[in-house]
């Protein structure tokens, strides 16, 4: 059993059946879901933090961040494959969020991961603001980003450099949930 899977268990009259599950296949197995989270808490030693709004809109997912404790200038934004920030680097995160096994690359590239989001921007006050329509993230099915987690990096995502952007340290990291109405 990996790190991902449950072992659901059900009792019944004659006995007990368990049966492994996995944990992303039923976090996003619901795709009726429009609108998802992420509450954005410092890591790494920094002031960093804020909040991810996630919501399906015509076209893909709209995503809205508003992150405060930067320092000025643009910043890596990434989904990245585990919703874990245990760690205090934030490094229980994992990888970018990459199913296809494409290289890294910017939210406009050819080719990149589903995780590359690009780069947010924080003005002198270090008040960072990203509004972007994504095509490639789902809220539902086997490749939801529910259930992942949201990092925001140091330096800035060069959008090319393999197989991270060479971004930095993660400063901030929140777990992507499903958010009220």
């Amino acid at each position: 059993m990996n790190r991902w899977t449950l072992v659901a268990c059900v009792a019944l009259l004659t006995g007990t059946l368990c049966a492994e599950v996995s944990a992303h296949e039923h976090i996003g197995s619901d795709t009726n879901i429009t609108k998802a989270v992420a509450v954005m808490r410092p890591a790494s030693g920094s002031n960093v933090h804020g909040l991810v709004t996630f919501t399906k809109v015509e076209g893909g997912v709209r995503v809205v961040a508003d992150i405060e404790g930067l320092t000025p200038g643009e910043h890596g934004f990434h989904i990245h494959e585990f919703g874990d920030c245990s760690a205090a680097s934030a490094a229980s995160a994992g990888a970018h969020f990459n199913p296809h096994k494409e290289p890294h690359g910017g939210p406009d590239s050819a080719h990149q991961h589903e995780g590359d989001l690009g780069n947010i921007l924080a003005n002198d006050s270090g008040l960072g603001h990203y509004d972007r329509v994504n095509k490639m993230i789902e809220l539902g099915g086997p490749e939801s980003i529910l259930g992942r987690s949201v990092i925001v990096h140091a330096k800035a995502d060069d959008l090319k450099s393999q197989p991270t952007g060479n971004a930095g340290a993660r400063v901030a990291c929140g777990l992507i949930g499903v958010a009220g109405p």
